[in-house]
């Protein structure tokens, strides 16, 4: 189905800047008195400026063209905000070269400035290119300078050629970095728009506020009412004329002003009939706390906000809380108020959200805003951490969630966010319980731990396992700053608790060096007569908190180490003393301790908390070693992540997408229910992406089998390869269908007539190849997730591949860090560098190699998965031996092109 088949089957909504929803879909013959009207209330000067003319004549001819038949090579797209028609745009292929695309675009008058224009560009551009077309034209009057700026800042290359009164303009249509971080930039200021009514809302209303004081409803009012919202609240209630102090309605709509925001807590059946009288109203945004919505009643939800353009949390949700000021929300029937702070907290489970306030305000870290995302019908995490980028006080996002709507733009969204603030996550969902048995190596490696892992890993998200371990890196990152590396000082005033220490920052991939001889010296001269100044560092007993308070002061300010952990048990000689070894923490300044500080206070309760200090700073303490450390190293792979620069997206030269795309149809219009490309195919498919190949040879009998090794393997010593094949075949060497190192005319004819007894009629063919060249086996692949999109899957190849599992796997499209950080990730990565003597392979070619793969799989998006195992690198490049692809009928899907779900 071609995209404008998809525009006439559907339609979609997406945001304006002003936050506003609008729904873009193609123009129907029906839609002609609603595009005349268009034009006949555009004021002159507006016509003029469209049609070069001020005369009505030309808006009724272009209505009329606009909205007629189907044709090919036309495409009109027309955009309503509730019911209204404020834009129009179209473009048409010129039939001499139908890569080349003219194109004219309206907006209604009073939608003018609000992003309806460049957003049915935007819609445009995706459904031309997915068509063929390479390249816009459009002519404008030179004086129409809204028009020219919306091309200008379209983010796309674009030429300007003035003749006279008229501009003629030419854009190109192959978007860039340029273009998607204009596309992310508007994206983000539409996004931060949608939700101010939902979290900055000047009125309330909520519905189902019930008089029983144990309802939901009533919870949440009195929530609200607690937290001192100070806009206008209503409850609506038909039974009643007031609620917790509240005026009450019998409906939305017999409420006087139209709230910005309800908070629906009523009866699964009742929610889409009050979600369109929410809408009637003038509600600009819902959440739904109402769970066990059916089939229906989700899709009529879902209709329904989107019809009045309506932003929604839920359903199934547990609320929302923003706690700035002015605005003191909290919708939530969650037991207390969040804390005031600068965490920003999305959740799926209500469960998991209560226990990220309570332990955020535990810490007095406290929280910026709070929203139960449940259900995800519509907000979701992408949504907020746009809106944390723009609200001026969220400086560290936490995220619960379950599932991902759109992985590659959030994951976009979120390499941008994680440069300016740490976003931390709960890695849920890491079973591989029911996961489908793999059809290939590539499928087989590819968990789906994995692909969220490569998702958290390229965004710089930090991914933790528990809850706990979450809070216990968020009070890190809140009170601390960055470690510059993973070298870590432990000081103990007991040596068993050192040593614990120590074992647990190893066991979390940090590093306890020995400390240099000046600093030992240094350090010695501050612990009592038995303290020992190696790493760790057993201050004992005796350490007084004066001299405590010295040995980190030298440690924190020296650069043998990036951070220091203390590491305290009670003893009853610091109390026999006076002496309290917290002192050598709470007294101190960030001055004195540049580097990074925790403490592991083994008789505490809590599993951590925040140790505040003289000079306004804070120190986080955990109960146990583990906690601590597994904090410390999180914090050290943020710093990596922020001291490498961004990654960029190099296009390998010499690739044939279009004649890619050609073999893979024609092969779909033999096979509609998809399969296994056959050898010659898949080599074919690889050729256009100049994916280095062994030669090979098809041999169909015995006869050819024998020519063909010859032509390969001429000389008396070269030797070939037979690999039998049949539609299907997927592990070859596990079947016994290869048979190596065949020498001479009557080794190979043997070879074949053993395949051929020991197969059969199953077998189709043989492929003929040389033997390779000895070198390093390696495997790479991709795997096309439903989901997430082409997963690229790298590491040890050959028959072992799946045993040794020593894979790493990244996100396509692949950067060039992508590429950098699948090569040294897997184990076996020192061969690559020449390990213990041995030279390194060609490091270049394997990058290349790499590009290539992830360039296909993002061009094809009916690549179901692509294996190349064994792929031999050696000094003087890399080459796949063995490759199958299997391809399925998929369309492709924009991830980057502005939609609402």
């Amino acid at each position: 189905m071609t995209t404008e088949t998809a525009h006439r089957a559907g339609m979609t909504h997406a945001l304006l800047a002003d936050g506003r929803t609008v729904e873009i879909r193609q123009a129907r013959p029906d839609d002609l008195h609603q595009v005349l009207w268009l034009y006949e209330e555009m004021s002159p000067e507006n016509r003029r400026l469209r049609f070069f003319a001020a005369s009505r004549l030309s808006g009724r001819r272009a209505a009329e063209r606009f909205c007629g038949p189907p044709r090919a090579g036309f495409l009109p797209l027309i955009a309503f905000c509730e019911d209204q028609l404020v834009g129009v745009a179209e473009y048409e292929t010129d039939p001499a070269d139908p890569t080349t695309a003219e194109i004219a675009l309206a907006v209604a008058d009073d939608f003018h400035h609000r992003g309806v224009g460049t957003l049915l560009l935007e819609h445009l551009v995706h459904a031309a290119r997915a068509n063929g077309v390479a390249t816009f034209t459009a002519d404008a009057l030179a004086e129409n300078h809204a028009m020219l700026k919306v091309f200008a800042d379209l983010g796309l290359s674009t030429a300007r050629r003035f003749e006279n009164t008229e501009v003629h303009c030419t854009v190109g249509l192959e978007p860039d970095e340029r273009y998607l971080a204009a596309c992310d930039e508007r994206g983000r200021t539409a996004d931060a728009a949608s939700l101010r009514p939902l979290l900055r809302p000047r009125s309330i209303a909520v519905v189902g506020a019930g008089a029983k004081p144990g309802s939901v409803g009533r919870a949440v009012l009195r929530n609200i009412r607690r937290a001192g919202f100070t806009g206008a609240l209503h409850a609506v209630n038909p039974h009643t004329h007031s609620v917790e102090h509240t005026p009450s309605y019998p409906s939305v709509t017999a409420i006087p002003e139209p709230p910005e925001l309800a908070v629906l807590a009523v009866p699964a059946r009742a929610v889409p009939q009050v979600a369109e009288e929410c809408g009637k109203s003038g509600v600009r945004a819902l959440v739904v706390l109402t769970s066990g919505l059916g089939a229906a009643e989700a899709e009529a939800l879902l209709v329904t906000v989107r019809r009045y353009g309506m932003r929604l949390v839920g359903p199934n949700c547990l609320g929302v809380a923003n706690t700035e000021e002015p605005v003191r929300l909290d919708a939530t029937f969650a037991a207390h108020r969040p804390l005031p702070g600068t965490a920003g907290v999305a959740v799926q489970s209500g469960g998991v959200g209560i226990a990220l306030l309570g332990g955020l305000s535990r810490l007095g870290i406290g929280v910026s805003s709070f929203v139960s995302l449940g259900d995800k019908y519509d907000v979701s995490g992408n949504d907020l951490l746009q809106w944390w980028e723009e609200d001026g006080r969220t400086d560290l996002a936490l995220l619960h969630l379950e599932s991902f709507g759109n992985p590659r733009a959030f994951s976009r969204t979120a390499r941008r966010v994680t440069r300016t603030m740490p976003l931390l996550t709960v890695d849920a969902g890491r079973s591989d319980a029911g996961r489908r048995a793999a059809a290939s190596h590539t499928a087989a490696a590819a968990t789906p731990t994995m692909t969220r892992q490569a998702l958290f890993t390229q965004a710089g998200i930090i991914a933790t396992r528990t809850v706990g371990e979450l809070l216990d890196t968020a009070a890190l990152l809140h009170a601390q700053p960055l470690p510059a590396g993973s070298r870590v000082a432990v000081v103990s005033n007991a040596g068993g608790a050192g040593v614990l220490a120590a074992d647990a920052c190893v066991e979390a991939g940090l590093s306890v060096p020995e400390l240099p001889a000046d600093l030992v010296a240094d350090l010695l001269e501050w612990l009592p007569p038995g303290a020992s100044a190696g790493n760790p560092v057993d201050a004992t007993a005796a350490v007084g908190d004066q001299s405590l308070s010295a040995v980190l002061d030298r440690l924190a300010a020296h650069g043998a180490v990036d951070a220091v952990l203390l590491a305290l048990v009670p003893t009853a000689l610091a109390a026999a003393t006076g002496d309290d070894p917290l002192r050598a923490l709470t007294h101190a300044t960030p001055e004195r301790r540049p580097r990074t500080v925790a403490a592991v206070l083994l008789d505490q309760a809590e599993s951590v908390r925040l140790l505040h200090t003289r000079g306004g700073g804070a120190v986080p303490a955990y109960a146990d070693p583990q906690s601590a450390a597994r904090a410390l190293a999180h914090a050290a792979e943020r710093a990596r992540f922020l001291a490498r620069p961004p990654g960029t997206f190099p296009e390998p030269h010499g690739t044939d997408a279009e004649a890619a795309r050609a073999l893979v149809d024609a092969f779909l219009a033999e096979h509609p229910d998809g399969g296994w490309l056959d050898p010659r195919r898949s080599a074919e498919l690889l050729d256009h992406y100049r994916i280095p190949q062994l030669p090979w040879a098809w041999a169909e009998d015995e006869r050819s089998a024998v020519e063909a090794a010859a032509r390969l393997a001429p000389g008396p010593e070269d030797r070939v390869v037979l690999k039998a094949y049949w539609p299907g075949l997927v592990h070859k060497t596990e079947e016994g269908a290869v048979l190596l190192d065949l020498a001479g005319e009557e080794k190979v004819r043997q070879a074949y007539r053993s395949l051929a007894a020991r197969f059969g009629e199953v077998m189709t063919g043989v492929l003929v190849q040389p033997m390779a060249e000895r070198g390093t086996e390696l495997f790479t692949g991709v795997v096309q997730d439903q989901v997430f999109g082409p997963l690229v899957l790298f590491g040890l190849g050959g028959t072992a591949t799946e045993l040794l599992a020593d894979h790493a796997a990244r996100l396509a499209p692949l950067s060039d860090r992508d590429v950098h950080d699948l090569i040294t990730a897997p184990r076996s990565a020192p061969l690559l560098f020449g390990y213990r003597g041995g030279g390194p392979v060609d490091l270049e070619a394997l990058e290349q190699l790499l590009l290539r793969v992830s360039r296909m799989a993002c061009d094809l998006p009916q690549l179901a998965e692509a294996d190349l195992n064994p792929v031999v690198a050696r000094p003087d490049g890399v080459t796949a031996l063995d490759v199958r692809i299997r391809l399925l009928p998929r369309q492709a899907r924009d991830p980057y092109l502005r939609r609402l779900r």
